[in-house]
This record gives structure tokens, C-alpha cells and sequence, in this order.
């Protein structure tokens, strides 16, 4: 396939007539993503679409499995690398209800119920308040909290730990539908074309106070020791059985390089900030290079953390 066919819209004038009148309001078309990821990087989604609520997301779900669509769901964009060619098809964002948190008290425990596209940020911020046990685990984690379930985000506790119930939403059943979800290391079993919707978190209650003060413990080791002044994605590399990613690119001298606007941290050799109009390509030359240069050094092959999705081009082709 050609750059030039690559970047080439999927959506025909019927397509875009009956997003306008499904989606009134809410639906843009050839719509820049940089904006809408930690990266700062991204082309064009052939349409942006919002959607408020569950019946919302399931009349696009249906229209995407009528007319046999690609679609890809974008939270805040962490975790993320948006080819400079964009995403074909529709990129769907959840706001509204799916934004939504409400913590509890009940009985022994503290439950938090939370929209996909929640911000994990706020929801480990309340859910301290009552005094929810381990949630300092998941204090200072960027993005949603759908995103961090699909890829059970976490530091020495992850998220499915806490995970009592989760709701999803796809083409073949667009409305909510439970499921039961296993939990793995920056994965899990949820299917490719499922949704998160919703979710149902349980934590031990414990104190207020001592709870508050170790999440700010982590909030203040976070700041210490990665770079979140500057627009990256966080770690781009798992870390392998017994070992640490980050150590392995520091060992192999990667601090400091440099692709374009792009440049491996010198505070934290896991992350790759953007210091300046970096390109998707300028990312994920990075990537390869240090994954070449560890394995060399090594014999490890670094799996990476990052998810890659849309086309990767260079836009002079």
C-alpha cells in the first residue's frame, strides 16, 4: 500500500451523511489527534466522534458493525503513539456519564463505581479520602480508568486486584454487557473489540489520614524521578522477569539520544519526551533503536508498554 493510499479516508459521503445525522453535533471529520495525547503526536481520525452515554456509544457501535468500520476508542491519550498518518475509520472519545465517579462507604469496604473515561488521577484522589486501602498502588497512573484496566496498570498492586465488576460495549452486543476479566501483567483477557463502559471497584477501608499521606509518598517519589514536566507517555518498555527496563537503556548509554524533536529522558531512561515537534517516526525510531541496542548488549528483547496504533508514514512519501 502507498503513503498516499494509507492516509486515504475510509468514510464514503453516505458514511459521513449518517454520522452527521446519528451523532448531530458531536461527529468532526478529518479531525488532528495531537492534541488529545500525552505525546502531543498524531494525525488525522477520518472522524472524531463524543460520545455522552451508553446508548450513544451503541448506536455508533451499530453503525459500525453495518457498515463494517474500524474503530478505536481514545481516552486521554497516555500510553499512546498516534502514527503521523493518523487513524482510519472512527476514533471515538466517552465523556459525559462515562466521566463520572462516585465513592462509598459500605460496611468493611470503600466502593468505587466510575465511567470509563474517568480520570484515574480524581478517582484515586476520592477514593483516599475514605480511606480505600492499596489505592496509593494506583496514585499518580495517567490517563482513565478503562485504559488502566485494559492494561491493569499498577505499581507493586494492580488494578484488577481491586476490579469487582466491569461493563462493556461492542459492535455485536452494543449494549452494556457484565463480564468476567483476568487480570495479567499490563494485560488482560478482555476482547479486542470490547468497550469498557463501566466499572465496580472494592478497596479494605482503612484510615483517612494514613491512606492520604502514602499517596502523596508516591505522588512526590513520581515527580522525583520521571520527567512529567515534558509531553511523554510513560514507560515505554515493560520491565522483563527480575529486571528493570530502565536500567537496562541507561546500561546500554541511551540517555540522551536523539530522533528529531524526540529524545530518550535523561531523568528516567524508560521514557521518551517530546523536547519539540517530534513526529511519530522520530518515536518510534527511538524504539526500535533501543530495543536493537539492548538486545545486542543483553539478549533481552524489550516488549513495549506503549501501544502503537493508526498508520505510520512519513508525510513526505
Amino acid at each position: 500500500m502507498t503513503a498516499v493510499a494509507a492516509r486515504r479516508s475510509l468514510l464514503t459521503d453516505a458514511d459521513r451523511a449518517e454520522l452527521q445525522e446519528t451523532c448531530a453535533g458531536r461527529v468532526q471529520f478529518d479531525h488532528p489527534l495531537g492534541n488529545y495525547t500525552s505525546w502531543k503526536i498524531g494525525g488525522p481520525a477520518d472522524a472524531w466522534i463524543e460520545c455522552a452515554d451508553e446508548e450513544q456509544l451503541a448506536r455508533v457501535m451499530r453503525f459500525c458493525l453495518r457498515r463494517r468500520l474500524p474503530w478505536f476508542v481514545l481516552g486521554s491519550g497516555s500510553n499512546l503513539l498516534i502514527g503521523d498518518g493518523g487513524i482510519r475509520g472512527l476514533v471515538l472519545r466517552l465523556t459525559g456519564d462515562f466521566v463520572s465517579i462516585r465513592v462509598r462507604e459500605a460496611e468493611d469496604e470503600v466502593l468505587v463505581e466510575a465511567g470509563a473515561s474517568a480520570s484515574m488521577a480524581l478517582m484515586t484522589a476520592k477514593a483516599a479520602s475514605l480511606g480505600a486501602l492499596g489505592i496509593d498502588s494506583l496514585v499518580g497512573i495517567p490517563g482513565t480508568v478503562g485504559g488502566s484496566l485494559r492494561m491493569n496498570a499498577g505499581t507493586d498492586r494492580e488494578i484488577g486486584e481491586f476490579v469487582r465488576n466491569v461493563w462493556v460495549q461492542s459492535p455485536s452486543k452494543p449494549e452494556p454487557t457484565p463480564v468476567t476479566v483476568q487480570y495479567y501483567y499490563r494485560h488482560t483477557s478482555l476482547a479486542r473489540d470490547a468497550i469498557v463502559s463501566r466499572v465496580l471497584l472494592a478497596f479494605e477501608c482503612s484510615d483517612a489520614k494514613i491512606v492520604r499521606d502514602q499517596a502523596q509518598r508516591r505522588l512526590v517519589r513520581r515527580k522525583e524521578t520521571q520527567p512529567i514536566a515534558l509531553p511523554n507517555a510513560g514507560s515505554c518498555f515493560r520491565n522483563p522477569p527480575g529486571d528493570k527496563a530502565a536500567r537496562l537503556i541507561e546500561a546500554v548509554g541511551a540517555k540522551g539520544w536523539r530522533e528529531g524533536g524526540a529524545e530518550i529522558s535523561a531523568l528516567h531512561a524508560n521514557f521518551i519526551n517530546n523536547i519539540g515537534g517530534a513526529r511519530a517516526k522520530d518515536v518510534a525510531a527511538l524504539l526500535a533503536r533501543v530495543r536493537r541496542a539492548v538486545h545486542e548488549r543483553f539478549g533481552i528483547e524489550l516488549q513495549l508498554e506503549v501501544h502503537l496504533v493508526g498508520v505510520f508514514v512519513d508525510e513526505g512519501a
